[in-house]
């Protein structure tokens, strides 16, 4: 039992200065100099791969089943 009374005295302490340092992360530090505002980026456009084009999964396709005449 003495170790369960033990157990809650430190975790209230614990809770209570964590939560008191919390408090106190807020006030009093102006003296940091404020972060600049990022801007948006612009995206660059979206390159296709080769293996997304149409005509390029039809010739990978005929290849594959041996309907190719070149090779």
């Amino acid at each position: 039992m003495p170790y369960l009374l033990v157990a809650l005295v430190v975790t209230a302490i614990v809770v209570l200065l964590a939560w008191r340092g919390l408090g106190n992360a807020d006030e009093g530090h102006n003296d940091a100099k404020p972060r600049p505002t990022l801007r948006p980026r612009n995206r660059a456009p979206r390159v296709v791969a080769p293996d997304d084009d149409p005509d390029f999964l039809g010739e990978i396709d005929r290849k594959l089943r041996g309907e190719d005449k070149s090779g």
